[in-house]
Parts: structure tokens; sequence; C-alpha cells
């Protein structure tokens, strides 16, 4: 492996995704924010760099009426890094009943909308929106271009938008991004360069994963970064994206489309949903990734590492513990800098 060693100060971390799994990673991480935890590691700097390809609810309705990029999946990373018990975090989490004009918009949704028509910039929008927030962190659009998911279909059938694509219920052959020659925010690739941990995932592999990383000069970015690099793999398989997807084939796909990138380490969850949550997950055409015979076993490609860990919540949904998880990130870094550094 390759590393450079900081062993003083606080962490640099960045995480990549979008949807639930980037917002409950970043809501684990922000304990850590400017604070000692048992083992004594602390964050001295968070990021989230968010995928803008959403086209579907209040977003898509925002984006469509306003041509503004899409506020939902960065108004839940805002959410995270908030003071769960302040009343504007729960105002932002707020979302309007009935039929009307309103019905269905969250009300972070349409602040940040009234704040990039007031400021005349998404991204500046969204950096007055975590002040007011008071967030642990920053939040970055993966590009400010009005981007949409293009994927080419198993039967050759091309589909756009992230809504239609996930419709489809089809497997995908390929994805891209128009326009395909967006570009990232420098802010962003600043925060890749001078990270000590970069993560992606968890998230939709094909709607959250992957359009971060189409976006130019951020694969390779993150390829050239000095960071411990870890990919998290999802708890679920996702019906018209993943379907029978492995924790092996999660990780293939993010390499064809970024094989830039070399993970570090792999995390995955080894605690089984109930039998209840595999029924009801399974009506709907889902399965437990990590629970492939050994098909976990085979992830291992090079120097990268595979670590297994109890990461399920308590709940009816299979959703990531946030604790937990970002404690097994900071334990892979742990892990890396107290190896040997091995000349590139």
């Amino acid at each position: 492996m390759r590393f450079s060693s900081h062993k003083t100060g606080g962490l640099r971390i960045v995480a990549i995704g979008g949807g639930t799994g980037l917002s409950t990673l970043l809501a684990g991480l922000k304990q850590r924010v400017d604070k000692h935890q048992d083992d004594g590691v602390w964050i001295e700097n968070l990021a989230g760099i968010v995928t803008v390809s959403d086209d579907g609810g209040s977003s898509g309705r925002l984006r469509d009426e306003l041509q503004m990029l899409p506020p939902g999946d960065i108004r839940n990373c805002m959410i995270a890094l908030s003071e769960d018990s302040t009343l504007l975090s729960r105002l932002f989490r707020y979302r309007f009943r009935g039929d009307g004009a309103l019905g269905g918009h969250s009300f972070g949704n349409l602040f940040l909308a009234a704040l990039t028509e007031v400021t005349g910039d998404f991204v500046e929008a969204v950096r007055l929106s975590c002040e007011v927030l008071a967030s642990k962190g920053h939040i970055y659009p993966a590009t400010i271009s009005d981007v949409r998911l293009v994927a080419e279909l198993e039967d050759g059938t091309v589909v756009r938008g992230e809504t239609q694509i996930t419709a489809s219920r089809s497997a995908i052959r390929s994805l891209r991004l128009e326009p395909e020659q967006c570009l990232p925010l420098p802010d962003a690739l600043a925060a890749i360069r001078t990270a000590h941990v970069i993560t992606v995932g968890p998230g939709s592999l094909y709607t959250s994963i992957l359009p971060n990383l189409l976006v130019k000069g951020v694969a390779k970015s993150i390829g050239d970064a000095q960071a411990t690099k870890i990919f998290i793999c999802n708890l679920m398989t996702q019906p018209g994206e993943t379907d029978g997807y492995t924790a092996r084939q999660h990780l293939e796909m993010v390499k064809k489309y970024a094989p830039e990138i070399h993970f570090d380490f792999v995390i995955v969850n080894s605690r089984p949903v109930s039998e209840e949550q595999r029924r009801r997950y399974a009506a709907e055409g889902a399965n437990q990734v990590g629970f492939e015979g050994d098909a976990i076993n085979r992830v291992r490609d090079g120097d990268t590492e595979v670590v297994r860990a109890a990461l399920l919540a308590e709940g009816e949904k299979a959703r990531h513990d946030s604790e937990s998880l970002a404690n097994v990130v900071v334990a892979c870094r742990q892990q890396a800098v107290s190896q040997p550094a091995v000349p590139a």
C-alpha cells in the first residue's frame, strides 16, 4: 500500500455518494468533528461530495421549474451534519402535505431554492445554508452543470433520467452523463487532494455513486490522492439497478467506470437482516449483499483488504448504523498509517 502518514492534528475526510447512504455516514462522522473520542481520533475537516443527477420528487419539480440543481440529496447531507436537536434542522426535514402546489416539497428544498435565487449561486446557497444549520462540515455538489443520467439497458434501450432508469427495472449495460464534459468544483477537488481518508459509498450504485465518479477529473483526483481510500458496500441490492449483485460485483462496477481508483479497504456488513426484513425486501426484488457463500473472500484484489463488521442498524429498514460505520472507517485509517510506508 502507499500511504502518507499524518500523525498530528485531526483527520481530513471526504465522503462521496448520495441519497440515504451518504447522509448516514456523515451523521456518524460528525460526532468526531473537533472532538476526541475514546480512541483519541478526531476530525479536523469533513466534506461530502454529493451527486446532483436526481430528477424526481420535490427536487425534480424545482429543477424543472427553476432550472436549478436538485437540492434533495444535498439537503439531506446538510441536515446530517447539523445539530440534530435544533429547530432549524427539524424545519429543513419538514415536508408539506396535501395536493396543492406545496404538496410534497420539503422546507429545506424550498429554502435552498430561495437562497439560490437571492444569491444567484447554488454553491453559495449551499454554503450559507450550512452556516445557518451550524453544519459540522462542508457540502459540495459533484458539479454545477445541469447533468442528466443516461443509461443503455441490456436490451439496447436508451433511458434518460434517474427516475426512468430506476423505474425501468432492467439490467444496465452502460451509464454516462449528459453533458459528458461537465466539470467538478475546484473546492471539491482541493478537498480530495488534501484528504487523509476518502470514502466512496454507501448508496445506489448507478444513481448515487457512479454519477460522482463520471464527473470529469473526480476519479483521477481520487486516484492521485495520497489518502486512505475506502469503498463501503451497500447492505442490500437495489431493484432495477443491482439485481443479484454480490459485493465483488459492486466493487468491480466502480472499478470499470473509475479504473484510476485503487481502494485500500472494502467495508462489508456482517450482520444478517431479520427473517421478516429478508422476506419484505425479497418481495420488492432486493437481497442482502455480503452473504453470497465465499463471494466476499474473493473481493480481495491485490492489497485491498476486506473489512467485515456488524453494521446493520436496528429498525424496520435495512440501514447502516451511523456510529458503527464511522468507527470502522476511522479504524481503517488507523490500520493504514500503522503499516510501514511502501514507495509507489
